[in-house]
């Protein structure tokens, strides 16, 4: 029987398709709407040797995973777009156009929106919850305080996360996310990477980005309940700010503890990725066909020959 193995590989979810992310390569893979794949592969990010240590490794991580994630997901629509639209530009696309050339446009949109979606997340998540504490009566304490920011982040992510596995196009999205974990279980069982085979699997995966959230979310509340014990901070926009600063030390830490949990299989590790494997219930669905043979044509690109994958 083949041995199990833990793989770094990992993949992100896109609009019909899935990015797979090796040691050494990236493949980005989508279906167009005639069922042709459209297959993209790129050098992987090598960071240096300062963001390879512990806690910073996480920060950089993550960061860099939200900036070439939201590219992706532009990538992928891009294939989509109505091309029914038979209206002329307006003046400011126009101005925009001769301002800065259709290239520079779409690198400005591009940025904004990347922008857009680092921000959207680090605000509902960690600075809406923080101002909100900054309300809440002295009487309470440091402790009800940062326990009732943490229960306000944990709320608004579950709510967020089921309104929009809701949404039609956003459910397939997590179904292609269902084909990612599956195909990945599959290569760590050692089995041949077919329909079939991938088909089997479980489609939970403890080392999976929704999981790596919900613990930065706990994560947080840990952190500022300790922070904030050492120096009181009420005003609502100074706990933002603080939270603000410490999100790197957040995430560092986050990454370090589902680093922990996702290549162990004690008692204690499945314990603490249970929460996190829950939550999956939310974001991955099963895929079909179709979707797991655009996983398996990503994940084949970006095995590597010299085994420098094992976790």
């Amino acid at each position: 029987m083949p041995k199990q193995k833990k793989t770094t590989i990992g993949g992100q979810a896109i609009i019909e398709g899935i990015v797979m992310k090796g040691p050494h390569k990236v493949c980005t893979v989508v279906r167009k709407a005639g069922g042709e794949l459209v297959v993209k592969e790129e050098a992987a990010h090598q960071p240096s040797a300062v963001w390879k240590a512990p806690i910073l490794r996480g920060a950089y991580g993550l960061f860099t995973a939200m900036k070439d994630g939201i590219q992706a997901i532009n990538y992928s629509a891009s294939f989509f777009e109505d091309e029914e639209t038979d209206a002329p530009p307006s003046q400011f696309e126009l101005w925009l156009e001769q301002k800065f050339g259709s290239a520079g446009v779409e690198r400005a949109i591009l940025g904004l929106s990347t922008v857009l979606g680092i921000a959207l997340p680090v605000g509902l998540f960690l600075l809406l919850p923080s101002f909100l504490g900054g309300f809440v009566p002295a009487g309470w304490g440091v402790l009800g305080r940062n326990v009732a920011e943490g229960i306000v982040r944990i709320v608004l992510f579950l709510l967020f996360m089921w309104s929009v596995s809701h949404m039609k196009d956003i459910r397939r999205t997590f179904e292609y996310h269902g084909a990612e974990h599956k195909t990945i279980f599959c290569y760590e069982a050692g089995e041949e990477l077919t329909v079939d085979n991938v088909r089997r699997q479980d489609k939970y995966h403890p080392r999976c980005g929704t999981s790596f959230m919900f613990v930065l979310i706990i994560i947080a509340t840990v952190v500022s309940s300790i922070v904030f014990s050492l120096v009181e901070v009420t005003n609502p926009f100074l706990r933002m700010l603080a939270h603000l600063l410490l999100l790197p030390l957040v995430v560092g830490i986050s990454y370090e503890f589902n680093r922990y949990a996702g290549r162990s299989d004690s008692l204690v590790s499945r314990v603490l990725r249970w929460p996190g494997l829950m939550i999956q219930h939310l974001t991955v669905f099963e895929p079909d066909d179709d979707m797991i043979e655009v996983a398996i044509t990503g994940m084949k690109a970006v095995i590597p020959a010299d085994g420098s994958d094992d976790w």
